[in-house]
């Protein structure tokens, strides 16, 4: 009894410290804000890629779109290091209309370049084993956690086109050097749809085109 009762406080706390879990999106940031007439901000930056909107903390808070913003950048502490925001026209509905919204650079290449954008995401799985021992008698069940997730993007001959994280697709992008990529993700143990390995992919096919 004395067991479950630590793991039950145990798993209480962790579920607290996911709800109080701030993602990238949800916090201030030191950043600098590039707008489309030319001035420059610099301060604390929020953005929303939801809406496509960055809000400006100086002596108030100002909201700029993606239509009145090139790019901006952001030092996150949660990535540790330096993250730059495009504002580039994309056709979100697929009705042959694009409209600015803001896409993350990854790596910038000669061929191909990478793309991304995140979305918070519920996570069910995150809670583990540790979900059973949740019941009427030890508290309500427990909630699903959320986690950070992304959707990427290549942008290549002048057009932005969603990745479905397909090895396959990504090969399909790399073909004039496919055995050479294929040969670079089996030796380092590269995912085709993390973030991290993905960016090491294209930049090395990119150094590879070079």
């Amino acid at each position: 009894m004395k067991k479950l009762l630590y793991i039950f406080l145990f798993v209480f706390i962790g579920v607290q410290n996911v709800d109080a879990q701030n993602f990238p999106s949800q916090v201030w940031h030191d950043g600098t804000l590039y707008l489309s007439d030319g001035e420059i901000y610099k301060g604390k930056l929020k953005y929303d890629l939801d809406n496509n909107i960055v809000q400006l903390q100086s002596q108030s808070i100002q909201t700029f779109s993606s239509s009145s913003i090139t790019r901006f950048e952001i030092f996150d502490e949660y990535y540790g290091g330096i993250r730059t925001f495009y504002s580039l026209p994309y056709d979100v509905n697929n009705n042959d209309y694009a409209v600015p919204i803001f896409f993350e650079l990854l790596t910038d290449g000669p061929d191909i370049t990478l793309l991304c954008r995140e979305y918070i995401t519920s996570d069910p799985r995150s809670m583990g084993m540790y979900s059973m021992y949740m019941s009427p008698m030890y508290g309500p069940p427990m909630t699903n956690s959320s986690k950070l997730a992304f959707d990427f993007y290549f942008l290549a001959d002048g057009e932005i086109t969603k990745y479905s994280q397909k090895k396959k697709e990504l090969l399909n992008y790399m073909d004039d050097r496919e055995d050479e990529v294929k040969l670079y993700m089996r030796k380092n143990r590269l995912s085709h749809d993390r973030r991290g390995d993905l960016l090491r992919i294209t930049a090395y096919y990119n150094q590879l085109k070079e």
